[in-house]
């Protein structure tokens, strides 16, 4: 069990709760779900609660990051996309706290669980449906008609732009879902190597060299990849959105 790389993904009840025949748990996800915005939050108003004129390190980080995230939302949008800012801020820390928590042993990785980033998507998706009709009516339906695009082709192109806007939710989650998953797995399984081959003896002490260098190297990607996947979640965001407020363009 302790050189199983899946075992890590498992979902435990810490307290069990059955509402009308329902699981409604609180569970080990639930738990870190909960660290990770409690982290989020209270570093943000830690960083920030005694502004100075002239940031020390920590106020820099977020002041970087919110300036990261407007400039991002602000190019993809423009400015009426500033209405959005609040959300994928929100979005980002989040996802990025929650890789980096998942990088601490024993620690359960909650954008490993498809559940998990499937329903942050359709968050996302569900946001751009709603504030488009809301803001153009039948005219958000411009979205699956290209500008520019022959009458004669429209047939083709417009079934295929609903399929692409329906595949949005499903590529955002798996995305994340798939990065994470697969990032754990190997670094399991060259740490399971280390401690088989370690347990040989001297010349499995040896052997266990190349498969601990490997650990360290996988450690040390799997923190730009937290960094890089939270990004690309940001960045889809912030495209989708911007058809939610340009949705002719």
């Amino acid at each position: 069990m302790a050189n199983d790389p899946l075992h890590q993904f498992q979902i435990s009840p810490l307290v069990p709760i059955e509402i009308g025949g329902l699981d409604f748990s609180f569970t080990n996800a639930s738990a870190f779900m909960v660290a990770t915005v409690a982290a989020a939050g209270a570093f943000l108003f830690l960083t920030t609660s005694s502004r100075g004129l002239i940031p020390g390190r920590l106020q820099s980080v977020s002041e970087l990051s919110y300036e990261f995230i407007a400039n991002m939302l602000r190019d993809s949008a423009g400015t009426k996309g500033m209405v959005f800012f609040p959300m994928v801020f929100s979005l980002f820390m989040f996802v990025f706290g929650a890789n980096m928590l998942g990088l601490f042993p024993y620690f359960f990785t909650v954008t490993s669980s498809i559940i998990v980033t499937f329903a942050l998507a359709l968050l996302v998706i569900g946001t751009v449906i709603v504030y488009g009709f809301s803001q153009h009516g039948l005219g958000f339906l411009k979205l699956f008609v290209p500008s520019g695009v022959p009458p004669i082709l429209l047939l083709i192109v417009v079934p295929i732009e609903i399929i692409s806007f329906l595949s949005r939710p499903i590529s955002l989650s798996v995305r994340l879902f798939a990065n994470m998953l697969a990032g754990h797995i190997t670094l399991k399984v060259f740490a399971g190597f280390v401690t088989s081959l370690s347990a040989l003896g001297a010349i499995g002490v040896f052997g266990a060299v190349l498969p601990l260098a490997m650990t360290v190297a996988i450690t040390a990607l799997e923190f730009l990849v937290a960094f890089l996947q939270a990004y690309v979640f940001a960045v889809l965001t912030c495209m989708y959105l911007a058809d939610a407020v340009h949705p002719g363009h």
